[in-house]
């Protein structure tokens, strides 16, 4: 009954935002995200806490306005998911442009794949929506959710325009033969994990456990790793799905010096855009919440 609730819950959400005009559907979404933020105060003191980790010489003022563009961006981006429903490959460009889209290109055509590098910066939800919508469907990682009916809800719309889900317990499998036949597979890499499962690297000057699963596959397969992102730009008034240059690979004999060394090139990767969009990533997640052997935990709150 509770998991059925929580579908009948969230499908009466999704229709009723997505029916609103664009722009109350946004300013809805907002204000949501805005009360369930005072709700949830532990949420917004970790949001604190990772902009003075990331941002030391910041005021108290940078951070609340951060904070208050990070809950912006949470709603709209919300508010477009609701509306998936409505986009098509010929009003796609009304609120998504492609930028450096060469870049991807570039990793196409050496023909082993392309391994889509991306973090919860912007509109990641809508970026492989558009994506897809402009003739460039991937597939993407997903952990099911525990209510089989509000997962298979979510996966519909992320699927509207073509993309398909690889679930963690097919991920490795999946995912070579998709690159083997020259796929695209995104995968978000820019949260906390446990160390079995990732390697310490430097995120923001501070270790951060991060998967080293897109190392190794990218080292087995040679697949291109093009780092792929949605931000929105005020001064266009649409998301630009920007593309940056494939990621060149060390590769120096030494197999997991190579996964540690490719993986901090990852990292750094997002960092970057991070720091250039910094009130569009989600602050709320303890990214450095896993430590290394021997060290405090850092979120005593």
């Amino acid at each position: 009954m509770r998991q059925w609730l929580e579908y009948a819950a969230a499908w009466l959400v999704l229709r009723t935002v997505g029916a609103l005009p664009r722009s109350v559907a946004r300013s809805s979404a907002v204000f949501v995200v805005a009360v369930l933020l005072r709700l949830r105060p532990h949420l917004r003191r970790t949001a604190d806490f990772n902009l003075r980790l990331a941002f030391p010489d910041w005021s108290a003022a940078q951070r609340d306005e951060a904070i208050r563009k990070m809950v912006r961006n949470l709603g709209w981006m919300a508010a477009e998911f609701a509306r998936f429903p409505k986009l098509t490959r010929e009003n796609i460009e009304q609120l998504v442009i492609l930028d450096g889209h060469e870049n991807f290109l570039e990793g196409q055509r050496g023909g082993k794949g392309v391994l889509y590098l991306t973090g919860h910066i912007g509109a990641w939800e809508l970026s492989s929506l558009a994506h897809a919508l402009y003739g460039y469907p991937l597939h993407y990682m997903a952990r099911p959710l525990d209510n089989a009916r509000l997962d298979a809800l979510v996966n519909r719309y992320r699927c509207a325009s073509g993309n398909r889900p690889i679930f963690k317990n097919e991920s490795a499998r999946v995912m070579l033969k998709i690159l083997k036949e020259a796929g695209t597979v995104g995968i978000l890499a820019d949260q906390n994990t446990m160390p079995s499962e990732g390697v310490f690297v430097d995120f923001f000057g501070k270790l951060a456990c991060t998967t080293s699963g897109l190392a190794r596959v990218a080292l087995h397969t040679d697949a291109a790793v093009v780092p792929g992102y949605a931000v929105w730009d005020d001064t266009i008034r649409k998301y630009r799905l920007r593309f940056e240059p494939p990621v060149e690979l060390l590769r120096t004999g030494d197999a997991e010096r190579d996964v540690f060394e490719n993986t901090q090139r990852f990292a750094k990767v997002i960092e970057g855009i991070i720091r250039k969009y910094p009130e569009q990533w989600v602050w709320v997640h303890k990214r450095w919440k896993t430590r290394p052997p021997g060290e405090p935990p850092l979120y005593n709150f």
